[in-house]
Protein backbone atom coordinates (compact mmCIF):
# COMPACT_ATOMS: atom_id res chain seq x y z
CA UNK A 1 0.00 0.00 0.00
CA UNK A 2 1.44 3.48 -1.04
CA UNK A 3 2.50 5.65 1.91
CA UNK A 4 0.06 9.28 1.69
CA UNK A 5 3.28 12.22 1.15
CA UNK A 6 3.55 13.89 4.15
CA UNK A 7 2.14 17.65 4.98
CA UNK A 8 5.67 18.44 4.49
CA UNK A 9 6.19 16.35 1.30
CA UNK A 10 3.07 17.89 -0.22
CA UNK A 11 3.39 21.69 1.00
CA UNK A 12 7.46 22.32 0.88
CA UNK A 13 7.27 26.06 0.60
CA UNK A 14 3.74 26.26 3.42
CA UNK A 15 6.01 23.96 5.38
CA UNK A 16 9.12 26.27 5.21
CA UNK A 17 7.26 29.79 5.96
CA UNK A 18 5.67 27.63 9.10
CA UNK A 19 8.72 26.56 9.76
CA UNK A 20 10.11 30.38 9.56
CA UNK A 21 7.62 31.84 11.86
CA UNK A 22 7.83 29.30 14.77
CA UNK A 23 11.80 29.51 15.14
CA UNK A 24 11.26 33.58 15.07
CA UNK A 25 7.91 33.06 17.50
CA UNK A 26 10.40 30.99 19.78
CA UNK A 27 13.39 33.45 19.46
CA UNK A 28 11.00 36.42 20.29
CA UNK A 29 9.49 34.25 23.30
CA UNK A 30 12.59 33.07 24.28
CA UNK A 31 14.21 36.84 24.25
CA UNK A 32 11.47 38.07 26.72
CA UNK A 33 11.94 35.65 29.26
CA UNK A 34 15.94 36.61 28.84
CA UNK A 35 14.77 39.98 29.36
CA UNK A 36 12.60 39.70 32.14
CA UNK A 37 14.20 37.28 34.29
CA UNK A 38 17.24 36.75 33.43
CA UNK A 39 19.63 39.51 32.60
CA UNK A 40 18.79 43.31 30.59
CA UNK A 41 21.27 45.77 28.93
CA UNK A 42 21.13 49.57 29.48
CA UNK A 43 23.36 52.82 28.10
CA UNK A 44 25.14 54.86 30.64
CA UNK A 45 23.59 58.07 30.49
CA UNK A 46 25.91 61.08 31.38
CA UNK A 47 28.98 61.08 33.83
CA UNK A 48 27.61 60.75 37.98
CA UNK A 49 29.21 57.52 37.18
CA UNK A 50 32.31 58.46 37.27
CA UNK A 51 35.18 57.02 36.61
CA UNK A 52 33.82 53.55 37.00
CA UNK A 53 31.24 53.96 34.05
CA UNK A 54 31.47 56.89 31.41
CA UNK A 55 28.75 58.40 29.32
CA UNK A 56 27.66 55.62 26.48
CA UNK A 57 28.71 52.45 28.15
CA UNK A 58 26.76 49.77 27.90
CA UNK A 59 26.05 47.53 30.73
CA UNK A 60 24.20 44.09 31.90
CA UNK A 61 22.18 43.86 34.64
CA UNK A 62 21.49 40.62 36.42
CA UNK A 63 17.90 40.36 36.49
CA UNK A 64 17.60 36.64 37.71
CA UNK A 65 18.77 38.05 41.41
CA UNK A 66 15.58 39.94 41.74
CA UNK A 67 13.23 36.96 39.88
CA UNK A 68 14.80 34.26 42.23
CA UNK A 69 14.02 36.64 45.46
CA UNK A 70 10.53 37.19 44.61
CA UNK A 71 9.69 33.89 43.28
CA UNK A 72 10.74 33.03 46.61
CA UNK A 73 8.33 35.71 47.73
CA UNK A 74 11.23 37.72 49.44
CA UNK A 75 12.02 41.62 48.96
CA UNK A 76 15.70 41.95 46.49
CA UNK A 77 18.45 43.11 48.91
CA UNK A 78 21.60 44.30 47.01
CA UNK A 79 25.19 44.21 48.89
CA UNK A 80 26.95 47.62 50.01
CA UNK A 81 28.98 48.92 47.44
CA UNK A 82 27.27 47.19 44.54
CA UNK A 83 26.41 49.39 41.97
CA UNK A 84 22.50 48.47 40.42
CA UNK A 85 19.63 50.00 38.10
CA UNK A 86 16.73 51.26 39.57
CA UNK A 87 13.62 53.07 38.45
CA UNK A 88 13.46 56.47 38.84
CA UNK A 89 10.95 57.67 40.98
CA UNK A 90 11.47 61.39 40.41
CA UNK A 91 8.86 61.30 37.02
CA UNK A 92 6.36 63.50 37.00
CA UNK A 93 3.56 60.91 38.02
CA UNK A 94 5.65 57.71 38.10
CA UNK A 95 5.76 58.05 41.91
CA UNK A 96 1.98 57.22 42.38
CA UNK A 97 2.52 54.12 40.65
CA UNK A 98 3.17 50.83 41.54
CA UNK A 99 6.68 49.56 41.59
CA UNK A 100 6.25 47.53 38.94
CA UNK A 101 4.18 49.44 36.90
CA UNK A 102 7.54 52.05 37.36
CA UNK A 103 10.13 49.10 35.77
CA UNK A 104 8.22 48.85 32.95
CA UNK A 105 8.04 52.84 31.72
CA UNK A 106 10.84 52.92 29.10
CA UNK A 107 14.15 55.14 29.57
CA UNK A 108 13.51 55.80 33.19
CA UNK A 109 16.21 53.92 34.82
CA UNK A 110 19.21 54.86 37.09
CA UNK A 111 22.82 53.62 37.60
CA UNK A 112 23.98 54.25 40.80
CA UNK A 113 26.30 52.59 44.14
CA UNK A 114 24.11 51.51 47.07
CA UNK A 115 25.58 52.68 50.34
CA UNK A 116 23.35 52.16 53.19
CA UNK A 117 20.67 50.17 54.33
CA UNK A 118 17.33 50.85 56.44
CA UNK A 119 18.02 52.40 59.93
CA UNK A 120 21.50 53.11 59.09
CA UNK A 121 22.89 56.41 59.81
CA UNK A 122 24.73 58.44 56.78
CA UNK A 123 26.58 61.71 57.20
CA UNK A 124 28.25 63.97 54.42
CA UNK A 125 30.40 66.31 56.07
CA UNK A 126 33.93 67.69 55.11
CA UNK A 127 34.04 65.97 51.99
CA UNK A 128 33.76 62.89 53.45
CA UNK A 129 30.82 59.90 53.44
CA UNK A 130 30.35 58.12 56.73
CA UNK A 131 27.62 55.02 57.48
CA UNK A 132 26.90 54.02 61.21
CA UNK A 133 25.18 51.21 62.59
CA UNK A 134 25.02 48.54 65.19
CA UNK A 135 28.05 47.13 63.63
CA UNK A 136 29.97 50.10 63.35
CA UNK A 137 28.58 53.08 66.02
CA UNK A 138 31.85 55.13 65.41
CA UNK A 139 31.24 55.09 61.49
CA UNK A 140 33.00 53.72 58.30
CA UNK A 141 33.29 54.89 55.04
CA UNK A 142 32.07 52.16 52.41
CA UNK A 143 33.78 53.50 49.71
CA UNK A 144 37.27 51.87 51.24
CA UNK A 145 35.73 49.12 50.40
CA UNK A 146 34.78 49.95 46.52
CA UNK A 147 36.99 52.83 45.64
CA UNK A 148 40.25 50.65 43.70
CA UNK A 149 41.91 53.45 42.45
CA UNK A 150 41.46 56.90 41.65
CA UNK A 151 40.63 56.13 38.40
CA UNK A 152 38.16 53.28 39.26
CA UNK A 153 35.52 53.50 41.99
CA UNK A 154 33.69 56.53 44.11
CA UNK A 155 35.96 59.84 43.72
CA UNK A 156 37.77 60.81 47.25
CA UNK A 157 35.90 63.81 47.67
CA UNK A 158 31.41 64.11 48.00
CA UNK A 159 30.02 67.06 48.25
CA UNK A 160 27.13 68.28 50.11
CA UNK A 161 25.98 68.05 53.91
CA UNK A 162 23.66 65.02 54.98
CA UNK A 163 22.94 63.46 58.33
CA UNK A 164 19.82 61.22 57.38
CA UNK A 165 18.73 57.78 58.82
CA UNK A 166 17.14 55.22 56.14
CA UNK A 167 13.88 54.58 55.95
CA UNK A 168 12.35 51.34 56.44
CA UNK A 169 12.45 49.21 52.81
CA UNK A 170 14.56 51.59 51.41
CA UNK A 171 18.38 52.22 50.18
CA UNK A 172 20.26 55.18 50.52
CA UNK A 173 22.65 55.36 46.68
CA UNK A 174 24.86 57.54 45.29
CA UNK A 175 27.04 58.25 42.17
CA UNK A 176 30.60 57.46 42.12
CA UNK A 177 30.78 60.93 40.64
CA UNK A 178 29.82 63.33 43.82
CA UNK A 179 31.40 66.59 43.75
CA UNK A 180 29.30 69.48 43.29
CA UNK A 181 25.82 68.69 41.24
CA UNK A 182 27.21 66.08 38.72
CA UNK A 183 25.32 63.23 40.67
CA UNK A 184 21.79 63.48 41.47
CA UNK A 185 21.45 60.89 44.44
CA UNK A 186 20.11 60.38 47.81
CA UNK A 187 22.09 62.95 49.04
CA UNK A 188 20.04 65.30 47.28
CA UNK A 189 16.43 65.36 45.32
CA UNK A 190 16.59 62.10 44.24
CA UNK A 191 15.88 60.59 47.64
CA UNK A 192 16.45 57.21 49.27
CA UNK A 193 15.24 54.09 46.75
CA UNK A 194 12.61 51.74 47.75
CA UNK A 195 13.87 47.86 47.20
CA UNK A 196 11.01 47.23 45.06
CA UNK A 197 12.43 49.41 42.13
CA UNK A 198 15.33 47.64 42.08
CA UNK A 199 15.77 45.98 38.65
CA UNK A 200 19.35 44.22 39.20
CA UNK A 201 22.96 44.52 40.15
CA UNK A 202 25.27 45.37 37.27
CA UNK A 203 27.33 42.64 36.50
CA UNK A 204 29.46 43.17 33.03
CA UNK A 205 30.20 45.72 31.13
CA UNK A 206 30.01 45.00 27.22
CA UNK A 207 31.07 48.27 25.58
CA UNK A 208 33.09 49.73 24.74
CA UNK A 209 34.89 46.53 23.69
CA UNK A 210 38.49 47.62 25.35
CA UNK A 211 36.75 48.18 28.61
CA UNK A 212 35.17 44.62 29.41
CA UNK A 213 35.07 43.65 32.52
CA UNK A 214 32.25 42.07 35.60
CA UNK A 215 31.44 43.59 38.53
Amino acid sequence: MEKKPSFAQKYPALNDILSFLLFVGAVALGTFVLNSFVFQSYNVVGGSMENTFQNGDRVIVNRFAVTKAHFNEQEYIPERGQVIVFANGGTEGIGTMSCEAQKNIADQYIIKRVIAFPGERVMVEDGVLTVFNDEHPEGFHPDDETRKSDNDGPKAFTSGKVNIIVPAGELFVSGDNREGSNSLDSRSGLGTIPFCRVVGPVTLRIFPFNTVRKF
